[in-house]
């Protein structure tokens, strides 16, 4: 599973402590920016770059993006086909959205999660698998008419 990293300004700090984290669990990490913390870049740039990549492969492949609430990242990520993203905030959130939703664009806030919260709520978020139950694919297959 390739994992496509995202982040403005509020988020960076967090994603490039994320990126070592996640290649220690074993997972390929492409970081699509920002490659600096520039205060004035745009989290839909980042977002689109990131959502973009994952719908190609939306099966397969992940999208992790950490903005100041996480909410304008998942918005902006799931305009693109055969995204899901969420904005997490709880462990339990992340399993739901993976349990039950499939989803396979995490959202982060880089103003409300602390780096030890993010790297917990992440872990749990790639570990969690769909269940694949009859009632949660149909649900998903609404959600991309």
């Amino acid at each position: 599973m390739i994992i496509y990293l995202g982040a403005d300004h509020r988020g960076f700090k967090i994603k490039e402590a994320l990126k070592p984290f996640l290649k220690e669990l074993g997972h390929e990490v492409v970081d699509l920016g920002n490659d600096h913390l520039d205060e004035a870049d745009d989290y839909p740039d980042f977002a689109n770059v990131v959502a973009g990549k994952v719908s190609q492969n939306p099966e397969t492949d992940k999208g992790i993006l950490i903005c100041g609430s996480g909410i304008g990242m998942a918005m902006a990520a799931n305009k693109f086909e055969n995204v899901r993203a969420v904005q997490a905030d709880k462990i339990e959130e992340a399993i739901l959205s993976r349990k039950d939703n499939d989803a396979n664009v995490l959202s982060l806030s880089g103003n409300s999660l602390s780096e030890q919260e993010i790297k917990e709520i992440t872990k749990v978020w790639l570990e969690t698998p769909f269940s694949g139950e009859e009632r949660h694919e149909r649900r998903i297959k609404k959600i991309h008419l």
